[in-house]
């Protein structure tokens, strides 16, 4: 058979309108996770790059390969600082394509991208950040906190020091939305039992590591118990000035948001004794092993805390409800798929089942823990005996005591 020119031309235009179309067909929409925190400053180990470990763990646990599902994770370091936070999140969203947002510690950001994720219709699965007020006055249908909050830490820590006798005290406190709100919330508690509130301190963040003058003026408040409303880098330098000055002597500590990393970086040395609030430990139980056991290895020096944990869990618990209903609908609308992720089931290895509010507030349990000794301590990481464990249900603080204004009375 002869083709002529014409022929093999018409061929050809032919086949160049068919090809892109059965591409574009064959085409799967990407589901692009934002993980944005703190990977230079005081929040490093709390989150950082161990955030996004852990979310690309749920990735691989939930196979997103073998499911057909295009996944990508992004990342960036918001610094701490509002402003910037809101100018890199308006970017993932309009020019990245951005769908979810993870993380976000430090909850003046956590805050403040609020209302971005809000705007453009976005999913937001805050793991990092404290503030009970991203579930109360300033909550969103957008968005789902997932791993603890100041009222639950102020419940936890706090109801226990108090519990213990120590019903006057003076509060360190970080100068920003976390700090204030945390104070806040364990001062109503304080006040509720009968203790009192002796004084505090405000210091300014992230721009301060010498604790000197504001650990005097507790010592001098006579109160029974200093309460620090900080995290991370703050609360492992406070407690290191507490013990060198001796003012654990006369004081008890309570760390109000102390992660087990924090443990590390103090040592056991210093660190033995403290209580503090974690909803996760990896040597719970079998279930908690296993996720460490996974993750560990890829982040040999920064074992895995209640922040990652949470990055994981929110993680997995997405992709599961964009399998159900499908990349392109989930990507259509964030608060249909937030929805769908309420009425959906929670059950992973790291928090076991929970179940997600309707103000967007993830029922964790909360564990109270003591910090070990050195000759209690049997390996790596060992650094954590269990004092009590209270549930979701009775730990966060009741729904209608929020105000959340999206739900109706």
């Amino acid at each position: 058979m002869t083709l002529s020119r014409r022929t093999l031309l018409a061929s050809a235009t032919a086949t160049a309108g068919v090809l892109p179309l059965a591409r574009a067909r064959a085409q799967t929409p990407t589901i692009k996770i934002g993980v944005l925190n703190d990977q230079s400053g005081p929040y490093t180990n709390t989150g950082g790059l161990t955030s996004v470990i852990c979310a690309k763990q749920a990735l691989e646990d939930f196979g997103v390969s073998s499911k057909g599902m295009n996944v990508e994770v992004v990342t960036a370091d918001h610094q701490n600082k509002p402003d910037l936070a809101v100018s890199l999140v308006r970017q993932w969203f309009d020019r990245d394509g951005v769908d979810m947002l993870l993380d976000v510690p430090t909850s003046s950001v956590a805050l403040a991208v609020q209302s971005v994720v809000r705007e453009k219709n976005k999913v937001y699965l805050n793991s990092g950040a404290a503030s009970s007020a991203l579930t109360g006055e300033q909550c969103s249908p957008n968005f789902i906190h997932w791993t603890y909050d100041t009222f639950m830490l102020a419940n936890s820590t706090g109801g226990a020091m108090v519990k213990a006798g120590g019903d006057s005290w003076y509060f360190l406190t970080a100068d920003y939305a976390f700090g204030k709100q945390l104070q806040s919330d364990t001062t109503d508690l304080v006040k509720k039992a009968g203790g009192s509130v002796k004084g505090s301190s405000l210091y300014p963040f992230p721009d301060t590591t010498d604790f000197s003058s504001f650990l005097v003026q507790a010592q001098a408040s006579k109160a029974k118990v200093i309460g620090l409303c900080n995290a991370g880098g703050d609360t492992v330098n406070s407690i290191k000035q507490i013990n060198e000055f001796g003012i654990n002597k006369t004081m008890k500590v309570a760390a109000m948001l102390m992660f087990i990393t924090d443990v590390h970086a103090l040592g056991l040395d210093v660190a033995a004794g403290l209580n503090l609030t974690e909803s996760f430990y990896w040597d719970l139980n079998e279930r908690t092993r296993a996720f460490t056991d996974r993750v560990r290895a890829k982040t040999p020096k920064n074992w895995p805390n209640m922040v990652h944990a949470g990055c994981y869990s929110a993680t997995l618990h997405y992709l599961k409800t964009v399998h159900d209903m499908g990349i392109a609908e989930a990507k259509k609308d964030g608060v249909a798929t937030v929805n769908r992720m309420k009425a959906m089931p929670v059950d992973d290895d790291c928090f076991g089942k929970t179940k997600i509010r309707e103000d967007g507030r993830n029922l964790t349990p909360a564990f109270l823990f003591e910090v070990k000794k050195p000759s209690e301590s049997k390996g790596p990481w060992d650094y954590f005996k269990q004092v009590v464990a209270t549930s979701g249900e009775d730990v966060y603080r009741p729904l209608a005591a929020g105000h959340c204004p999206f739900i109706k009375a």
